[in-house]
């Protein structure tokens, strides 16, 4: 996991020209640097590109040079700046999580290709145990043909290189996020996955701030950038927005200095025919026939809502609950296999004692299950951290569940050390952290926005309490003690919900509207959910040195579960606890968690109480509050 960005200047994109304007940036880039190095502590690097135009009007031949952080070669530097226009400055902190030497970013290679990436393949590149991602994702890209003209086989008519840089990141299994320079073509590459699981920002150029920028994460606080905004008499927030999800180009052209740089963005379809279907999100079987008493049966017939097809699914020798366990099951192993981990960071060479791998855990449903495959997953002599967050002390629901949690995951994996670290927050005593906090979930701006987002700082940074065993004289007692985490990977249940029905408006967009009304909901939550959740999610839990990973959004899972009929994913006639979900409260069971499985859905904000404290500190009541809409209220600053 890796903090990136892109300080590009001189660059014009379309038709638009703003003179670079040094009196009124936003922040510096000590700044940038800072706010990536707490998503990557290992290491920080920057490369600088010098774009240039030689001197001989005839030729017009372009020229770029690469200057690193610690580049004092005069000669060098003279000939970078011979008749410059401009400059890509590229930046990159490293979590390292993969590989047996330190890598640091950014990746150069001989031909001159620039690439910072965020991310982990998890499948369709192939990866050796031994070696880094971002390494050998510079290899694949850096024999990409230069030119656009792919036919639909993949192959170009023009050069007899078989891969364009779409199709190689189309491929990619996980989560990325990448910046990327090719030489041969003065092509400026940068995009996020498909679902958005990993963040970047974009500033276009304007007058408040000439430059384009790419980063994973606004380095200033908002009220700074309010502030700023104030004085240039701009009353919108709106310096950074999210990216949209894709693959994007823009031709950097170095030819005619009278234009500058002149780029038009490109965005690219991907090429992967299962990666478009995820997007679709469409699924086949949505509706049964009304009136059969088999219809939450997966072989009972069924009508074809829209473009579904009209064939039933064959009986299974699997039944789907099964089915969703085992892709889960893989899922997890791909995101916690030791054999791919960065053995120097661990636990400094002390492997007995080392936690490779925590869960966000509330002792709700979803972590349950993310927790129970993660025993079955990890070498069992490692131990596993339960990161648990309330507003409320003991009282919160949140830790309730998780005590009763970690006790049912004591019955049936006793041979694994679990740790439920206790993490106890009070929002009066956190002025200075909110702050920060508003400036991770930026662009986002609710107080919801705010309320999960601290919620998820605080339980990431996973400092707390822990409760261990205690031996006196012959007596065993259990004593309380301040620990933190030492665990740079943590599992998160995002996706659960949207997939499988977990909220409260789905029940009520199927009263309303029946099965199809119903697909059409969960369909809208996943095409917005790196709008509304990833990137704000990845930016609060990256801040603290550790990387998010989110089993129930692999592809192969999403991919299984639409597969399987609606109504085998949910049943929202049953009460709660009971309907929702309906597809996971049977693969709990499978895992052998009959306590967990019949839990109510409660969100993070709600669970640990923060949203409760939040509304008496902003709005004097919960009532107030809720008169007022906080959850999807504006943060006011006064």
């Amino acid at each position: 996991m890796c903090g990136i960005a892109l300080i590009a200047s001189g660059v014009h994109l379309g038709s638009s020209r703003l003179e670079p304007n040094s009196q009124h940036l936003v922040f510096s880039v000590d700044d940038l640097k800072s706010a990536l190095q707490r998503r990557g502590p290992d290491s920080v690097g920057s490369k600088k590109l010098f774009l240039n135009i030689s001197s001989s009007a005839e030729e017009q031949v372009s020229d770029t040079c690469i200057e690193s952080e610690v580049d004092h070669d005069t000669d060098n530097r003279n000939h970078c700046f011979k008749n410059f226009l401009g400059e890509m400055h590229f930046i990159g902190a490293t979590l390292q999580l993969r590989g047996v030497e330190p890598v640091p970013q950014p990746f150069v290679d001989d031909s001159g290709n620039i690439l910072v990436y965020n991310g982990e393949i998890f499948g369709g590149i192939l990866i050796e145990k031994d070696c880094n991602d971002g390494e050998t994702l510079l290899q694949y890209l850096g024999g990409c043909c230069p030119c656009s003209s792919h036919d639909f086989s993949g192959s170009c008519k023009v050069l007899e290189k078989k891969s364009s840089v779409p199709e190689v990141l189309s491929q990619i299994k996980g989560p990325w996020a990448l910046i990327y320079w090719q030489e041969c073509s003065k092509t400026l590459w940068f995009g996020r996955d498909a679902l958005g699981r990993r963040s970047l920002l974009v500033h276009w150029p304007s007058q408040q701030d000439s430059r384009f920028l790419l980063s994973s994460v606004s380095p200033t606080s908002v009220d700074h950038i309010s502030d700023i905004k104030l004085e240039l008499g701009l009353t919108q927030l709106n310096f950074w927005e999210e990216l949209p999800c894709g693959i994007y180009s823009i031709k950097i052209n170095t030819t005619y200095p009278d234009v500058h740089l002149f780029g038009g963005i490109k965005k690219h379809e991907w090429s992967n025919s299962m990666l478009k279907e995820l997007i679709l999100w469409e699924r086949l079987y949505v509706e049964p026939i009304e009136g059969d008493s088999r219809k939450h049966d997966m072989k009972s017939t069924f009508v074809p809502a829209g473009p579904y097809l009209s064939e039933p699914p064959k009986a299974s020798v699997l039944h789907p609950a099964e089915i969703v366990l085992s892709a889960l099951r893989d899922s997890v192993m791909r995101r916690t296999s030791l054999n791919t981990f960065f053995q120097g960071v661990i636990c400094d060479g002390r492997k007995q004692h080392a936690v490779p791998v925590a869960v966000l855990f509330s002792g709700g449903l979803d972590s349950m299950i993310l927790a129970a495959l993660l025993e079955q997953c990890l070498d069992p002599q490692y131990e596993v951290d339960l990161l648990n967050v309330s507003f409320d002390g003991p009282s919160a629901p949140d830790r309730i569940s998780a005590r009763m949690g970690v006790n049912e995951l004591r019955r049936i994996a006793p041979s694994r050390r679990w740790r439920l670290v206790e993490i106890d927050a009070d929002l009066s005593c956190l002025t200075s952290e909110m702050k920060h906090v508003m400036s991770l979930i930026y662009p986002a701006n609710t107080y919801m926005d705010l309320n999960i987002g601290t919620a998820l700082w605080l339980a990431a940074n996973g400092n707390g309490w822990v409760y261990e065993e205690n031996e006196d004289e012959n007596k065993v007692s259990l004593q309380r003690h301040d620990y933190k985490s030492p665990a740079r990977i943590v599992l998160v249940g995002s996706g659960a919900d949207e997939q499988c029905a977990g909220y409260g408006r789905h029940k009520t967009k199927y009263i309303k509207s029946g099965w199809v009304g119903l697909h059409e909901e969960m369909r809208l939550d996943m095409q917005r959910i790196w709008k509304r959740n990833l990137g704000r999610d990845d930016r609060c839990i990256s801040d603290v040195g550790r990387e998010a990973r989110f089993p129930f959004l692999d592809e192969d899972v999403i991919r299984v579960l639409l597969d399987i009929p609606l109504w085998e994913i949910a049943n929202l006639e049953q009460p709660s606890g009971m309907g929702d979900k309906k597809i996971l409260r049977e693969v709990a069971r499978l895992l052998g968690l009959s306590e967990a499985s019949i839990l109510p859905k409660r969100a993070i904000q709600f669970g640990s109480r923060i949203a409760r404290e939040s509304n008496r500190k902003n709005f004097g009541s919960n009532r107030a509050a809720n008169q007022a809409s906080a959850g999807s209220a504006t943060i006011h600053r006064h």
